[in-house]
């Protein structure tokens, strides 16, 4: 696969400029990125199957943005992919149609929903063809150090490669000045690179898809739907032009249907179904009765950068974000592009001081699409679920009814979700715009103590929302400009 090559000895020049740990949406397209500009790159993946996931389905238009910088776009070719072009929201009956403001874009900028699998083989494909990029099927176990010992954290020694196995027991060694870990959800690294990183579960995510066309199928095609149900949302949107993707939230408070005893099928047609708009209820039905289920714990986790000389962890494995709004994708790009541009000047990875201001500029620069995408998502979770708190639940009531204003209202926090706007200033201005809309409506007809104490308890809801989300992913990072933290390598 790509081209050949034998591990080198520990002590003698390394073949590679960098090695990649894992080929999915992250690793494929930076070692694709690096090979681009020359870098000799040497891409490890554990399954060079197609994988089966059910998330990375969509692809929001500016991470599309992100992949057309990257020369990547055709990797939504020839996979069936279907364009989005916003959100239809329901609730209690009522819609709010929400498009992407994409005026002025080219006509091929919009949203794409796929089977991941599909897009990640696509990407995978694109790094095989890249002369620079040798693809192998392995399963990586040790970071080494630069003396060909398993890196050790705090023995002060830099990271020169990987420990791997092949074929399920030949053992290989493969030596890079830099190492970018890119091996996901699971990591199996990251513990030992950002000792500080702590995935925490929100809740788990249960897929079933529906067959038929999308366009006869959803209320409105072209449009991912979101219904905000009760306990939390529920998503349906194209992965084919012949399936429709459910995906049902099961808040982490709420215990697990199980699956095999058939509690799973009657909590969805008991629970959900009357719930969703009325186009999508019987297809629903049909496909619970006859499909089946997959599940997938979703996770966050705010970046906690850490410098570790010939090292970096990238996508899912360094930060993640609830899937709910689906900008786990537009990071990843977002960062590739980054890092490619933060690593351009360096004529080789050889000087491992210059390689360690090059990696803090990209921790630097990519705060902000980043850092908003991130805040977005964790803060739309929380209030787009049903909550025993009144004023929490005026709060979603809040947001709904504020998109469906239309206008700037609208086109701002959509611009924001869809990867357009990442300013986080805006993101925050359009949030306590939300919780302050909230608070008018609760003053209609008149401001009563009960109804302003009501108000009172919505903005202490708001803040409490989003400040712990905020002071996670780093204040500084957030709000404090990019290059004033480069200058000062503030990481």
């Amino acid at each position: 696969m790509g081209r050949g090559g034998e591990a080198h000895a520990s002590g003698s020049p390394p073949e590679w400029d960098v090695i990649v740990v894992g080929a999915g949406v992250a690793g494929a397209s930076l070692a694709y990125a690096l090979g681009n500009e020359g870098r000799n790159v040497l891409l490890l993946e554990r399954d060079l199957s197609e994988p089966v996931r059910i998330v990375g389905e969509l692809l929001q238009p500016g991470g599309y943005l992100k992949l057309k910088e990257l020369g990547l776009d055709h990797c939504v070719d020839d996979i069936d992919a279907q364009k989005v072009y916003g959100y239809a929201m329901y609730k209690d009956g009522g819609e709010a149609l929400v498009g992407y403001p994409l005026e002025g874009r080219g006509d091929d900028v919009a949203g794409r929903s796929f089977h991941n699998g599909r897009f990640v083989m696509r990407l995978r494909e694109a790094a095989l063809g890249c002369e620079k990029v040798t693809v192998r099927q392995s399963t990586v176990k040790k970071l080494l150090n630069v003396n060909g010992q398993e890196w050790v954290d705090g023995e002060g020694v830099p990271i020169g490669g990987v420990a791997a196995t092949e074929n399920e027991t030949e053992k290989k060694e493969y030596f890079a000045p830099l190492t970018v870990v890119c091996d996901g959800y699971f990591s199996s690294f990251r513990k030992k690179l950002t000792p500080a990183a702590a995935p925490v579960s929100p809740s788990t995510f249960v897929g079933i898809i529906i067959d038929g066309d999308p366009n006869e199928l959803l209320p409105r095609p072209g449009h991912g739907h979101v219904v905000l149900g009760d306990p939390s949302p529920v998503l349906f949107y194209p992965i084919s032009s012949k399936e429709v993707r459910c995906l049902v939230d099961i808040p982490a408070h709420v215990k697990m249907p199980s699956v095999a005893s058939g509690a799973m099928a009657q909590y969805v047609l008991a629970k959900i179904v009357p719930q969703v708009p009325e186009k999508l209820r019987d297809p629903l039905v049909k496909a619970v009765e006859g499909g089946a289920f997959k599940s997938m714990m979703n996770k966050t986790m705010p970046a906690q950068p850490s410098r570790t000389p010939g090292a970096v962890l990238l996508g899912d494995a360094f930060n993640m974000r609830h899937p709910l709004t689906g900008g786990g994708m537009t990071v990843a790009f977002s960062d590739v592009v980054t890092m490619k541009s933060m690593l351009s000047p360096l004529p080789s990875f050889a000087d491992a001081a210059a390689v360690g201001e090059r990696v803090d500029a990209f921790y630097a620069h990519r705060t902000r699409p980043a850092l908003t995408i991130n805040t977005l998502a964790n803060a739309l979770y929380k209030v787009f679920c049903s909550s025993a708190d009144s004023s929490m639940e005026e709060m979603r009531r809040a947001c709904f009814e504020y998109l469906r204003l239309g206008g700037s209202m609208s086109a701002g926090p959509i611009a924001l979700l869809g990867g357009l706007e990442t300013n986080p200033l805006t993101l925050v201005a359009h949030f306590f715009s939300v919780a302050l809309f909230g608070v008018g409506r609760l003053m209609v007809p008149l401001p009563t103590p009960a109804r302003i104490w009501k108000g009172v308890n919505l903005l202490k809801g708001a803040v409490k929302i989003i400040v712990p989300i905020v002071s996670g992913e780093g204040l500084i990072r957030m709000f404090v400009p990019s290059k004033y933290r480069e200058k000062a390598r503030i990481i």
